[in-house]
């Protein structure tokens, strides 16, 4: 323990107090101050932060008890220890449930005992809500929910809920819409947030590398492997593991993370026997998996071992009263991170972006967004600074022969947008709503290489 570890013993029994304070005072760390009375306790609360409050039941004037309550009606959640004699732990029950964090008997011949085990205790749980409090701060202006409609309200109740269980989430909705975001959100409001959030792009990965890059190799597996290498599953033990884009992940590989789902253990490639695991899983996609599933490219008993709690984010175009709060919280961001001094943005600039109808959805507006604050760097944003591109209206002329086949036409969708966004074939993918895999095997395919051919991407 540090020496910021400030302890008040609170007892008009001046004896007992006494004892109190130097039994404390003996541990190396512990700053421990002494109130005679409730009030007196108030007064020392307000002068300086306490870490623990070691309290008696009975005092004159104000009770250990309602002591207990005013500083849990003042919104203080310090934990509390209350003191109470041998054969009345009824009034350490009513205690616990004014919110007391435990209780020691006085008359208990191994009290001192019992007090170091539970000071240690209290002082090990004010250290965690310190973290998680600083954790949370640290992490609400970078994954905060920013909006106004019912519909995100709704999901938001839905995310808090579901960040208190230990359940598989399935999160569904078109790109750009916040997926990740409300991943994080739910690791980050669990009790796994002090553990390691790792995120894997199922579609960024080669089909021959994403079973390595998940569970892990062992030296001499295969060639190359020189070293033994831990997998996402095993780097996420204890946190959260983000699979995103899980409808383009390859069979054999759904049905290894399917066992992994079930026995809540791993095999390296190259390993004799298991390890276990300790993760919790959430999956996102832009597809149907139920018409994955229909289609045979996707586990039907995976898609239920994923499906346990599943949460549809709807695209911006269908939340518009949220197009406000997030400008504005996106044009903060961008003057925090560069200096900027934009004040605003203007009716006519809002009308503009309310009227479009965003194919990229909320990662669209926010680059939108980015650009026209790197043009104008302060005042209002103008309707000039907008420029809205993206929009698949835009990057293909309207319009085929008559004759052609869809799959020709497929094609020169995909060229057309291909050279709209300069060779950008992330973008190309988020516009089609497409996963960057397909695009690769459809590019591959029509250069006669075969769907099986790796390219790079360019992001």
């Amino acid at each position: 323990m540090g020496i910021e570890n400030r302890i008040l013993v609170v007892d008009d029994d001046v004896n007992m107090r006494n004892m109190l304070v130097t039994a404390l005072s003996r541990t190396v760390g512990y700053n421990v101050c002494e109130a005679e009375n409730g009030e007196r306790a108030l007064d020392c609360l307000k002068e300086d932060e306490v870490d623990l409050v070691l309290s008696d039941m009975k005092m004159p004037g104000m009770t250990g008890l309602q002591l207990l309550k005013t500083i849990r009606d003042g919104g203080n959640s310090v934990p509390f220890i209350i003191l109470t004699a041998y054969g009345t732990i009824e009034n350490a029950v009513d205690a616990m449930r004014l919110g007391a964090t435990d209780y020691l008997e006085k008359g208990d011949t191994s009290m001192l005992k019992a007090l170091d085990v539970k000071v240690k205790k209290c002082l090990e749980i004010k250290a965690l809500i310190d973290e998680n409090a600083a954790l949370r701060e640290a992490l609400d202006k970078r994954y905060r929910y920013v909006w106004k409609s019912r519909i995100m309200e709704d999901i938001t109740r839905k995310v808090e809920n579901v960040a208190t269980s230990n359940s598989t989430v399935l999160i569904l909705g078109e790109s750009g819409t916040g997926k990740e975001l409300v991943s994080r959100a739910i690791h980050y409001g669990s009790k796994r947030a002090r553990g390691t959030f790792i995120k894997i792009n199922c579609a960024a990965i080669p089909e021959t590398l994403i079973e390595s890059e998940l569970f892990g190799y062992e030296k001499g597996a295969f060639t190359g492997a020189l070293r033994r290498s831990r997998g996402k599953f095993e780097i996420a033990s204890g946190g959260t593991l983000l699979l995103d884009e899980i409808g383009e992940m390859p069979l054999l590989v759904q049905s290894k993370l399917l066992r992994v789902l079930q026995e809540k253990e791993i095999t390296k490639i190259g390993a004799e026997a298991p390890i276990p695991v300790d993760v919790r899983v959430i999956a996102t996609t832009n597809r149907d998996l139920k018409e994955e599933v229909a289609k045979g490219r996707f586990r039907e008993d995976l898609f239920f071992r994923l499906n346990v709690i599943p949460l549809v984010i709807p695209p911006l175009r269908h939340r518009k009263e949220d197009i406000r709060p997030l400008a504005e919280h996106f044009i903060q961001k961008v003057n925090e991170e560069n200096g900027f001094a934009i004040t605003g943005i203007s009716d006519e600039a809002l009308e503009v972006l309310q009227q479009y109808d965003w194919p990229g959805n909320v990662r669209e507006l926010e680059n939108t967004i980015e650009r026209a604050s790197v043009m104008m760097r302060s005042g209002n944003l103008e309707k000039s600074a907008i420029e809205l591109t993206g929009s698949i209206r835009k990057a293909a002329p309207a319009g085929f022969e008559a004759g052609t086949t869809i799959a020709e036409m497929e094609k020169q969708l995909i060229y057309r947008t291909l050279e709209y966004c300069k060779g950008n074939k992330t973008k190309v993918a988020e516009i089609l709503a497409i996963s960057i895999r397909t695009l690769r095997n459809k590019l591959n395919e029509y250069e006669g290489r075969g769907t099986e051919a790796i390219e790079s991407v360019e992001e």
